[in-house]
């Protein structure tokens, strides 16, 4: 159960990091384009590669772990453990998995929003 906690707290603070820094670009940079989300993955993946290098070196306790790295940065932004994931598959030599990874969860993920949206207009009846 300590577990949970150290995720959700660690979430918690990662939503709202989230949707402050989301906001601040908006009102410093607005209009159609995404900023606010594309300076959270970057920021997000920066954040990850600089916590999974320390991990590397120092020792973390898990709960640590599970704070930062699940529930931190997974509610900042799921972006940065895709990006890590793909770099640890360049580094195992996995460079067809990486590349499927990358392919896969753009055009699928793309593709998945625009089917989510197709089936609720047809269950709801909503036309836009």
């Amino acid at each position: 159960m300590s577990n949970i906690l150290y995720i959700a707290a660690g979430g918690a603070l990662g939503a709202i990091l989230r949707y402050t820094v989301t906001g601040a670009v908006f009102k410093l940079i607005p209009g159609p384009f995404p900023w606010g989300t594309l300076v959270v993955n970057i920021s997000g993946c920066l954040a990850i590669g600089v916590v999974w290098h320390l991990f590397e070196g120092f020792y973390i306790t898990p709960n640590m772990r599970l704070f930062l790295m699940v529930g931190f940065l997974g509610a900042y932004t799921t972006f940065s453990s895709f990006g890590l994931e793909t770099i640890n598959l360049l580094r195992g030599g996995e460079v067809g998995y990486a590349l499927f990874y990358v392919l896969a969860s753009n055009i699928i993920g793309i593709a998945a929003v625009y089917a989510g949206i197709l089936v609720t207009r047809g269950i709801t009846g909503l036309l836009r």
